[in-house]
Formats: C-alpha cells, sequence, structure tokens
C-alpha cells in the first residue's frame, strides 16, 4: 500500500477527528481489521459482527498501529495515535478503499457468478499478466472485507487489477461493485449458489446483474452466452456486451475439445482476431469457460493471440480447486475440496468419470446454503454420480445421505453415506487400492481436505516400500 494521510482518511470516510494526535499530516502504509497484524503506520478498523466488537482490541492495535477508526467515542486517548469516528466502521473501510482504488489510473476487471469465479479470476490474471502488471485477489477474498483489503494492495507500478466479488445476499454486489468501479464486468453463471438466501435463480440473475451498476464508464460486460438466464441480458444493458461460449452467436467460442490427457484440456479457440488451438492447464470441460472469458477480457485490452496464448498456459489454479496429488501405489487424489454447488459437483463427477483410474471413487460432502432445495439437489448429484460409471460413492455429512439416495437409485455398485470425517476413514481404509482416483468435494464449511491429508497417510502407510 502507498501511503496515505490522516486528511485524506477524514476525506474519504467523512469522519470526525477525536482526541489524541491532531496531526492531520500522519500518514499510513496498511489497513487491516485484525489487531494482530498491526505494524507501525497501520491503521486499526475494529469491525462489529453479531458476536465479536473489534473495539474491544483497540488498545492492544494501538501498541503498534498509528491510528484508528471508531463507532464510538472512547474513554482515553493516546496522544500519539490518532482516532477518527465514523457512524459504521464497515461502510467507512469501504469507502476508504473506494477512494484509494480512485488514486491510481488503473483499468478494474470484476468477476462475478454462481460458480467458478475464483478460476475465472486466475485465468483473466494470468493471461492479462503476459502484457501487463496485474494485481488479482488472492484466494477468494471476494466479500466487503476481502476486496478492500485487495484494493489495498495496490500501488503505482500496476495496470490492472483482477477483483472477484462474491455474495450471498441481494445488495451485496451493489456494495461492491460501487467501491471497485470495474471497467469490465465478468458474469460466469447463474446457478443454485446461495439460493437458500436468493430464493430462485431468476433473484440470483437481478443480484449478480447488480456488478453493472458501480461501472467505470459504460465499459463492458463479459457474459457466458451458454447460460440461457444471462442470455435474457442481451439488448437490456447499456455497457457493450461480449459473449463467450458455444454457441455459434457467441463473440468468443470453441471447438475441437479434447479431454485425453491427464492435466489438461486442448481446444481450438474462436475469435474475432483469429482461431488457434490452446492447451489449458485443468481438467474437465468446463474449463474452457473461464479460458474464453480470459480470451475475451484479454482481446478487450488489446492483447495479441500470441499473448493470450500463453497467458493461458501460465495459468495456476487456486489451492484445492481440482488439485492433482500421486500418491504411491499409483494412487491419485483429484482435491476441489474448496467449495461445492450443485453446478460445481457435477462437473468434477463428470471429470472423475473420465479419468484413467482403475477404480473411480467420488468422496462428496454436503453442499451448504441450499435451503429447502437442498435434499433435492443432492440427490440429483447422487443420481449422476450413479449415470457416470463412478465405481464408488462415499457420502460425509448430514445432506450427502441424499447423494447416497440418489446413486443408489441409479444403481451404483459401491455406495457408502457416513455423516462425519472420522466415520469416513474407516470406509477409506477399507476402498483404498493401487491405481485407484478418488475425488474429494464438499463446501468450504465441511473441510473435507482433512480426508485428502488422511488418504495421503494411508497411501503412503499401504503402499509405500518399507
Amino acid at each position: 500500500m502507498e501511503p496515505i494521510t490522516l486528511q485524506e482518511i477524514l476525506t474519504a470516510t467523512g469522519g470526525t477527528l477525536l482526541g489524541g494526535s491532531q496531526d492531520l499530516s500522519t500518514a499510513i502504509t496498511a489497513v487491516d481489521t485484525d489487531s494482530r497484524a498491526m505494524a507501525g503506520g497501520s491503521l486499526f478498523v475494529p469491525l462489529v459482527g453479531e458476536r465479536f466488537d473489534g473495539h474491544a482490541y483497540i488498545e492492544s492495535a494501538l501498541t503498534a498501529a498509528a491510528g484508528t477508526l471508531t463507532q464510538r467515542p472512547l474513554e482515553r486517548y493516546a496522544p500519539d495515535r490518532f482516532y477518527v469516528l465514523v457512524e459504521d466502521t464497515m461502510q467507512a473501510l469501504g469507502d476508504l478503499a473506494r477512494y484509494y482504488r480512485h488514486k491510481f489510473q488503473i483499468k478494474v476487471v470484476g468477476i462475478t457468478g454462481s460458480v467458478g469465479k475464483t478460476t475465472c479470476k486466475d485465468m483473466a490474471a494470468s493471461v492479462l499478466s503476459a502484457r501487463f502488471r496485474v494485481l488479482k485477489t488472492d484466494g477468494n477474498f471476494n466479500n466487503n472485507i476481502g476486496v478492500p483489503k485487495t484494493l489495498f494492495r495496490l500501488d503505482s507500478s500496476h495496470e490492472i487489477a483482477v477483483i472477484e466479488m462474491g455474495m450471498n445476499h441481494p445488495g451485496e454486489i451493489d456494495y461492491l461493485t460501487n467501491i471497485v468501479n470495474p471497467d469490465v464486468a465478468v458474469i460466469t453463471n447463474i446457478g443454485d449458489a446461495h439460493i437458500e438466501n436468493l430464493g430462485s435463480r431468476e433473484n440470483t440473475l437481478k443480484a449478480k446483474s447488480e456488478i453493472f451498476n458501480g461501472m467505470n464508464g459504460k465499459g463492458v460486460a463479459v457474459l457466458n452466452g451458454d447460460d440461457p438466464l444471462l442470455s435474457t441480458l442481451s439488448g437490456k444493458l447499456e455497457q457493450q456486451i461480449l459473449w463467450y461460449g458455444w454457441d455459434s452467436r457467441c463473440d468468443f467460442g470453441y471447438a475441437d475439445l479434447d479431454e485425453g490427457f491427464d492435466d489438461h484440456v486442448v481446444m481450438d479457440v474462436r475469435s474475432p482476431q483469429g482461431q488457434w488451438r490452446q492447451a489449458i492447464p485443468g481438467l474437465g470441460s468446463h474449463m474452457i469457460y473461464p479460458a474464453l472469458a480470459a480470451v475475451a477480457v484479454g482481446s478487450w485490452f488489446g492483447m495479441t493471440t500470441e499473448e493470450i496464448h500463453r497467458g493461458i498456459l501460465n495459468f495456476v489454479p487456486t489451492k484445492m480447486r481440482m488439485d492433482r496429488v500421486s500418491l504411491p501405489g499409483g494412487v491419485t487424489v483429484l482435491n476441489d475440496t474448496y467449495n461445492a454447488n450443485p453446478q460445481s459437483m457435477r462437473s468434477a463427477v463428470e471429470v472423475l468419470s473420465k479419468t484413467s483410474g482403475s477404480y473411480k471413487v467420488a468422496v462428496l460432502g454436503d453442499m451448504l446454503e441450499l435451503g429447502e432445495l437442498g435434499p433435492a439437489l443432492h440427490e440429483s448429484v447422487g443420481r449422476f454420480v450413479g449415470q457416470c460409471g463412478i465405481d464408488c460413492l462415499l457420502a460425509v455429512g448430514d445432506l450427502a445421505e441424499y447423494i447416497y439416495n440418489g446413486a443408489m437409485a441409479a444403481g451404483i455398485a459401491e455406495c457408502y453415506t457416513r455423516p462425519n470425517k472420522e466415520e469416513a476413514k474407516v470406509v477409506l481404509e477399507h476402498i483404498l487400492r493401487p491405481g485407484c482416483t478418488i475425488l474429494c468435494k464438499a463446501s468450504r464449511g465441511m473441510r473435507l481436505e482433512e480426508l485428502v491429508d488422511y488418504i495421503e497417510t494411508l497411501a503412503a502407510s499401504k503402499f509405500c516400500e518399507t
């Protein structure tokens, strides 16, 4: 972060200076909400939630930090620290991030969607990095805390920022896009993620479309033309739309997809700039979508086909996103445990079905935030597993029992359901065998990567030579 002054903090937040230091030229070089992360020159932002109040940590934060925001006057003030009173510290965090973002003459790509936005973010950043100095969201720091933290990492060397924006409720994307003010808005798709809070896919479309509200000028929208709900936006936006997908009407398309590789897929890319053969580091036909979105973004920024081609080849996914782990005994684990929803779960199972493993196992856990539709959506995933030629299913969790039911109804050969990871480990001891391929996937809250770690330990003990 480049320095900003106390005067700028007051201007950005509309705050009031309380007791303590009154030196408006005091500079800060870091902003954080964690009192344990403070260093000299830091600004502490104490957030308030249902179960916590960061104001309790102001005093400890200020042993190192230069100053703090606060929602209420304090009993005492250190003379060498500053205190800025604001109405709401969360809102002030966003206001300050927006102010800081506009200190730089920089283009911003905003990315949202129900499925695949982190992969799309990583792919777009990889492509753009073939020509530009790019800042991107770390992991999925995509909420009203993570987005400001990402923007505070900007400096004058950056030319483009690629910012992921997530949401659980209506209004959240609207809030974030008015902080980010993107020049390019990418929506990956409209699915069932967070449908418990949104009620329907149509409401999800409305919520995701809030990304256009805060666009910097007219800009450009990059949309998945194969998504039936996104397709309804045609002719309804002020922004130019670049469509990508299989549909022949899309500006950016593909042909001749080849999935016959262990660690990548290959396709022909069709774009207004021409056509070329492109390898994509990643497994599954769903990888065509983040790749095509990145091609569209790179093209809009004037990149050459050679630069775009090279950028895609340099793509590295975020950890636990279909990581392929090779273990003793010829065991392969597909670690896709970062998150899950019905669409991404089916895509992952399809990837498993196309692997060369002699014995294919799907270890699938609960998909969260699906509300009343949860049982039916879990059962539909189970039926899909049963139809894909998977040898064995291990369903882990309470809702995962419905995956088990669906798979049994579809006639899967071997099927288990267990309520928790500890009981699932016993099953894994029984089913692990040489040459098997095991997919592990569930919502983030299940932390199914613990089973990946267990499989690694188990394979080492079973198949390593002593």
